[in-house]
């Protein structure tokens, strides 16, 4: 990472990073030359995107594939209720320009696969994982660890949350830590289960801390050392762990992660599935039209208001959409569209002929 002059403009902004004798003029140069890919613009993309943009690093890489949903706003902090339904990595980066107009931002609106991660990783100087499933934990991993990339990690799990560097320095790897991945069903998701609202943004922000330090140079990296984060007590630990041999020596990416991890493997890209109106499901209601409706959001959410139909939330209908009928068409639907079009495409990709998306969910019903 070169120098890269400071304007007038960016000496005002940086300047309490600038009264930092461990950093200085030099040190926010390190920050403007820096390129730093951020896999996952969810929980913890939100916070980890917004320090690093407003501590001035130079470029950054933004990769999600994802839409904005509902379920997403009681956490994801960058987004708003009129967001809903678009693209994170684009949102996030509109918020991010404003925010800090100094800095040059990559949107990788893409799904990481296998096919893609060493082109996509290629351009960077560090990669923060900010990801939410184990097949994309050790693709990042492994990617990284092919590149030469150091890698900030983070996760979280209800109350709790994990902080680690991997291959810093030819340190351990996420393999190290984790060799196999758990099995299906042993670790269910934070649709499933839920998660704390503050917990992405405490741990987020430290993966922050952790890419700063690693760009300026600064201060005692975890690298070999994994920090647990317990927010119900409040407890900071620390476990360290060693380099693994085995673990370090990679010749190519694995062909199917996915598979790797124990779940089927993920489309080369989403296509979109049919949608249907709000008018044209009640025509459909009140012509008694044989169909399935299929209502995709978590139960409380059902319990709230339901207009019928077979309750699955999303994060388990892979595992049950065999409940279904498959010679009558599906209509599914959500909150707002977001998760009944991820649910559509899942069953369009397990063979179902005729399913349709409820546009705009129940905002229009």
């Amino acid at each position: 990472m070169s120098a890269a002059p400071l304007s007038a403009a960016e000496t005002t902004r940086y300047s309490r990073h600038l009264r930092l004798p461990e950093i200085g003029t030099a040190g926010q140069q390190k920050l403007k030359a820096a390129r730093v890919l951020v896999v996952g613009c969810g929980g913890l993309g939100c916070p980890v995107l917004q320090y690093l943009a407003a501590a001035g690093v130079g470029t950054l890489g933004l990769l999600d594939f994802d839409t904005v949903d509902d379920s997403n706003l009681q956490r994801q902090v960058l987004y708003a209720t009129a967001d809903v339904g678009r693209p994170k990595a684009v949102v996030a980066g509109e918020k991010l320009a404003a925010q800090n107009p100094f800095i040059a931002l990559n949107i990788h609106q893409a799904l990481l696969s296998a096919a893609n991660a060493l082109v996509l990783f290629a351009g960077y100087d560090l990669v923060v994982d900010c990801s939410d499933n184990f097949a994309t934990r050790y693709l990042v991993n492994d990617a990284c660890l092919l590149l030469g990339k150091p890698l900030v990690f983070g996760a979280i799990f209800k109350f709790e949350g994990q902080v680690s560097v991997f291959h810093y320095q030819h340190g351990p790897t996420y393999r190290c830590l984790y060799p196999t991945p758990p099995g299906p069903g042993d670790a269910p998701s934070c649709a499933e289960i839920g998660v704390l609202g503050v917990l992405p943004g405490l741990v987020g922000t430290l993966q922050a801390a952790e890419a700063l330090k690693i760009i300026l140079g600064l201060g005692d990296v975890l690298a070999g050392r994994l920090l647990l984060v317990d927010a119900l007590s409040m407890r900071f630990q620390t476990i360290h762990f060693r380099a693994v041999a085995a673990n370090q020596q990679l010749t190519a990416l694995a062909p199917d992660y996915p598979a790797f991890c124990g779940a089927p493997p993920l489309p080369a890209a989403p296509v979109r599935a049919p949608e249907i109106s709000a008018g044209e499901l009640k025509k459909w209601q009140s012509d008694n039209r044989p169909f399935v409706l299929l209502d995709v959001r978590e139960p409380h959410e059902h319990a709230r208001r339901n207009i019928g139909g077979l309750p699955i939330p999303l994060g388990q209908l892979a595992d049950q959409h065999h409940l279904l009928p498959t010679d009558l068409p599906v209509v599914v639907h959500c909150a707002s569209g977001g998760r009944s079009q991820r649910a559509a495409q899942l069953l369009l990709a397990q063979g179902f002929d005729e399913v349709y998306s409820l546009r705009n969910g129940l905002a229009d019903y």
